[in-house]
Parts: structure tokens; C-alpha cells; sequence
């Protein structure tokens, strides 16, 4: 595997699922695989989870690790052509670029939505420059439009948690004070496309995602009639897609908290969510607290996703 952004680029699921169970099973059986190989990551935008298990995943193979903040001790980065660099940026990201990969053997990086122009988002611009010029295979840890790591590490608790071959997984829009990219719902939806489970969207008029994304998924604008006997509810907010609202909050209706009375609407179902969330606005505490939330091991299998990434990326060079 040269590049990861998506679901494709994994190739057959029910193969990669048994490699990160491998993985799971032994973190350190293939931790030669990585020995004098340098990994950097690039952090455009904040992280927690993305940051410590994709290190630790590439700790697990044996590989050197670095991490750039490009906000926080590197030189601002001008990403547009054509541009006069009289302002506060004193490198361009085409120059930086291809010194990065100079120092490195794989190159991941986040870089959220800027919500500035839909155009240059759903494009991938960051990204897919950074696989045009550094010259090294690029992994997504989130980018504008889909976080592939948390989609996969997403797949992976639900085959870890599910009692049915076909389980109903619901995909639940949440409020939220702040205007959030589509990149964790996108990428959940086309990941989940990608199976067989029943997969329903729930979410009010005006937040429907890219068709692209949304696939052969149900769309319900009920949320209560789209929780009736889920297995599963992924709760997260999203700002809207469509034009000319790209990027705003519609809606903060506190009426869409996932809450201990729609939860009972559903097959005992279990509670994920990509983390951080804000309680009491996503979620109320007795739900994300109670027995049936897995959002702690869901976070924990980011580190599983990322090792069976870096594993197939290594394997190719």
C-alpha cells in the first residue's frame, strides 16, 4: 500500500480485519518490520488520540518517530500559488514540502477542513500535496473531508462488539456549540457502505452530507424512528455541506442529544463516538457512562487501525 486517505485504499475489509486482530492478538510480532525507518507526522490541527496511538503504533514496528506542529514551533506555511508573501507566512508548504520527506520514510498528516472554500476542502489540497511532492508514502490522521484511521479503528470495535452477522448501526447527528468539518461522518458512513450491516443517517433538514458519502445508507430525518432497534449508535456532530450554508451551524437542538431515552428506543445498543465529545450537548453522562458506551475501546483500537496502516505502508517500500 503506497498511500492511505480512504477505505479503497485498504483493499479487501474482512482481510484487513484479520490482520488488525492479528495485530491485537501480538503488537510487537512484527516489530522488526520498521527497525531504521523514521515516520513523521504532521499535525496542521490538534489531536490526542491520532497523536499517541499512531506513535505507538510505529514504536510497536520498530520505527523512529517525529512530530511537527506546524502551529506550534515550526514557520507558517503558505499553501495557495501566486500568492505574495508579504504577510506572516515565510515558507511555502511546496519548498517544505519536499524538505520533510527528505528527512523521513513515511509522512502522515492532519489537516481539518478550513470551511473557507468547499472547493479546496473536498479537493484534499493539503493532503494530496503532500503526496505529489514529498516523494514518500502519505497517510491521512485526518483530513478535510475523511478520517480512514477512526473509521477503521471504528469497523474494528463494531466486529469486536457485534452479536448478529447484519447488526443496525445508526449514524446520529449531535449538537454542538462549534462548527465541526464532515470528515468523521463521511469517512463512518463510507466506511460502513463498505459492509454489509442495515446502516442508517440520522440528522435534521439542512445537514445532509455529500451523496458521495452517503451511499446506499438510509437517510432519516426522524431520530427517535432511525434509533428503534440499533445495535449500534455512533453519535457526532457535523456543520452543513450544502451550499450556500458550507461550513455553518444550522442548529444546536438540544432535542438531538443522544440521551437515556432514546437509547431505550433501541436493541440495547451500544454508544461510540470518535472522542472528544461534549458531554450533556452530544451525549448526556448516564449514556456515555453506562455499561453498553465502548468509547474507550474504540479509542483504544486507533492504535490497532494505525499499526495495520503503517505495517502495509512499510511492507512496500
Amino acid at each position: 500500500m503506497k498511500h492511505f486517505t480512504n477505505v479503497k485504499d485498504l483493499g479487501n475489509l474482512e482481510l484487513a480485519l484479520k490482520e488488525a486482530f492479528e495485530i491485537k492478538n501480538d503488537r510487537f510480532k512484527f516489530s522488526g518490520l520498521g527497525k531504521n525507518k523514521t515516520l513523521l507526522m504532521i499535525f496542521f490541527n490538534s489531536s490526542l488520540r491520532t497523536r499517541l496511538s499512531t506513535q505507538k503504533a510505529a514504536m510497536n514496528l520498530g520505527m523512529n518517530t517525529m512530530v511537527l506542529d506546524i502551529n506550534q514551533g515550526a514557520w507558517k506555511l503558505e499553501t495557495e500559488r501566486g500568492v505574495v508573501m508579504d504577510g506572516d507566512k515565510p515558507e511555502h508548504i511546496l519548498e517544505a514540502i519536499p524538505v520533510m520527506g527528505s528527512y523521513c520514510d513515511v509522512i502522515g498528516v492532519r489537516a481539518f477542513a478550513t470551511f473557507e472554500d468547499k472547493e479546496h476542502d473536498y479537493k484534499e489540497t493539503i493532503i494530496s500535496q503532500f503526496i505529489k511532492y514529498s516523494g514518500k508514502p502519505v497517510f491521512s490522521m485526518e483530513g478535510a473531508t475523511r478520517h480512514p484511521l477512526q473509521s477503521f479503528a471504528d469497523l474494528i470495535t463494531i466486529e469486536e462488539f457485534k452479536t448478529k452477522p447484519r447488526p443496525k448501526v445508526v449514524l446520529t447527528w449531535a449538537p454542538h456549540p462549534k462548527a465541526l468539518p464532515q470528515a468523521v461522518a463521511n469517512s463512518f458512513a463510507e466506511w460502513m457502505n463498505e459492509t454489509d450491516y442495515d446502516f442508517v443517517i440520522t440528522h435534521p433538514h439542512g445537514y445532509e452530507l455529500d451523496p458521495q458519502f452517503v451511499g446506499k445508507a438510509k437517510v432519516e430525518y426522524d431520530q427517535r424512528k432511525a434509533f428503534e432497534g440499533a445495535d449500534f449508535i455512533y453519535a457526532k456532530n457535523w456543520s452543513a455541506f450544502e451550499d450556500p450554508n458550507y461550513g455553518q451551524v444550522l442548529s444546536v437542538d438540544r432535542d438531538w442529544t443522544v440521551d437515556t431515552e432514546k437509547m431505550a428506543l433501541t436493541n440495547n445498543a451500544y454508544f461510540m463516538h470518535c472522542l472528544p465529545v461534549r458531554r450533556n450537548m452530544i451525549v448526556t453522562d448516564d449514556v456515555i457512562e453506562s455499561d453498553r458506551s465502548i468509547v474507550i475501546p474504540e479509542a483504544a483500537n486507533r492504535e490497532i487501525s494505525a499499526q495495520v496502516v503503517l505495517k502495509r505502508i512499510l511492507e512496500s517500500l
